[in-house]
């Protein structure tokens, strides 16, 4: 078959500088893989590396060429469990780098059968959840001035960014401009057991739906406590990350956040979304801000979840991809959009 292989780098500009109460960012370092069979049909996936997770742009730049090689050496774009096993012992790290590379390969697969990916896979295009729009930390004017554009570009959910000693003043001021919004918070490991708990009982108040990751990973029990006692459901990301984590976090939270770049690859994805399942906990599917790239290969996925926060490409200025329509959060899967509906 001959298939060829390249990747690059690639800097994209936020809409709007990005906070969290880990930092801020004005700029989306992606990876943009490319895989291509003889006959001149290409693949495409990204890489959206996070340093939480061990994964930067130089070293996902620098395992890449052995993770092609993987691909180039079995030759077939179908073999879809060898590569992600055979990636997986070539580096045991990087699951941003060896998602990329799952990304381009299932889009090539599925392009070169001339079927969406979700559709191989015998999913509902219609079964999506709506996608939650990301308003990130700020004074508390500028909070309520993007939970208003969000409003008025028809987003019916958004998700806060808290971690602050603002964070009820954040939330007044949401909830003041988008009355009928819902509401979900995540503090992103900011706050203690006691805190989360606590909190938790005047953001019910606020009508949020659930709050994500309250309480750092490293803080297992911590998260338990949360979970026990919060008045909110508790969803877990950073404390979700591997298919090992998933029962281990079962009797901790109700909501499993996944997102493609922590767990290494398409298939493995859909194995946590099983193994959650199977535990009794709820899906949520996350993203960091990445282009359509990697958007569109999760929004395949998103019929398989419950929950969906898939807004990372936009909050971009430009995205040189694009994929599914997300308009008003609704993640519309396009029938004749072949592989993972990426175009350049």
């Amino acid at each position: 078959m001959s298939l060829s292989t390249s990747f690059e780098r690639l800097s994209v500009e936020l809409e709007t500088a990005f906070s969290i109460s880990r930092g801020t960012q004005t700029h989306a370092e992606n990876v943009i893989v490319r895989v291509t069979d003889g006959g001149g049909m290409t693949g495409i996936g990204g890489a959206a590396p996070a340093a939480h997770y061990g994964d930067t742009p130089e070293t996902v730049a620098a395992v890449l060429p052995d993770l092609l090689a993987v691909v180039e050496e079995i030759d077939d774009p179908h073999a879809l469990a060898a590569i992600e096993s055979r990636m997986a012992d070539t580096v045991r790290g990087n699951p941003a780098a060896r998602t990329a590379v799952s990304i381009a390969v299932h889009d090539l697969a599925a392009r070169r059968l001339g079927v969406p990916l979700h559709r191989l896979w015998g999913l509902d295009p219609t079964a999506t959840p709506r996608t939650s729009y990301t308003i990130g930390l700020d004074t508390t004017e500028r909070v309520r001035e993007k939970t208003e554009a969000a409003v008025d570009a028809g987003y019916p959910i958004l998700k806060i960014k808290l971690g602050t000693d603002r964070d009820r003043e954040l939330i007044e001021a949401v909830r003041s401009a988008a009355p009928e919004a819902t509401i979900r918070v995540d503090a992103n490991e900011a706050w203690s057991p006691s805190e989360t708990v606590r909190k938790s009982e005047w953001l019910a108040e606020y009508g949020v739906e659930f709050i994500e990751q309250p309480v750092p990973a490293e803080n297992p029990e911590g998260l338990r406590v949360a979970y026990e006692r919060s008045a909110l459901p508790i969803a877990a990301d950073e404390s979700c990350v591997t298919l090992s984590d998933v029962p281990r976090i079962a009797d901790r939270c109700d909501i499993a956040n996944l997102k493609l770049m922590k767990t290494g690859g398409i298939r493995e994805a859909r194995r946590m979304i099983a193994a959650a399942r199977a535990h009794g906990l709820e899906v949520m599917l996350g993203c960091m801000i990445e282009t359509n790239a990697s958007i569109a290969a999760a929004a395949q996925l998103a019929p398989l979840v419950d929950y969906a926060d898939l807004d990372g490409s936009l909050l971009l200025a430009a995205d040189p991809f694009t994929g599914p329509d997300l308009s008003s959060g609704r993640i519309q899967l396009d029938a004749d959009a072949n592989g993972i509906g990426v175009r350049e």
